[in-house]
């Protein structure tokens, strides 16, 4: 039985039950889909691939972008991670944040937590004392 808990963790959704599978061998026999199906209009999709193209906009922006276009064409969530180098829950957030709120839901979103007592661009600059 122990084995039997430790190999498949079962978990519900409002489509019905679905199985993760550990292995490689039972992921093939067990699907598990998104309930969030992407469908980009024609705007959306070139805003998205001039995102995913451009060297100069922020890295989050750019695989955000990349990530959309993905699920448009049909990819799973771990799929798009191993392609993208992410976490499979990274990409199952980012694709229910578009699904939801559509190109706004690309954007940076507050973080939780105490906010930064310090600023980032200060960071790693030495100043010398003068004696």
């Amino acid at each position: 039985m122990l084995f039997f808990i430790n190999t498949l963790a079962y978990f519900i959704d409002g489509y019905g039950w679905f199985c993760y599978a550990e292995s490689e061998e039972d992921r093939t026999r067990v699907p598990r889909n998104s309930p969030y199906r992407i469908v980009l209009t024609k705007v959306e999709e070139q805003e998205l691939k001039r995102r995913a193209s451009k060297y100069t906009l922020p890295y989050f922006e750019v695989q955000r972008a990349k990530m959309v276009l993905m699920a448009a064409e049909g990819m799973t969530n771990d799929s798009i991670g191993v392609a993208l180098g992410m976490r499979r829950e990274v990409v199952s957030l980012g694709r229910k944040r578009f699904f939801q709120d559509r190109l706004r839901g690309l954007e940076e979103h507050p973080r939780p937590g105490r906010p930064r007592s310090f600023s980032p661009s200060g960071r790693g600059v030495r100043k010398s004392r003068g004696v």
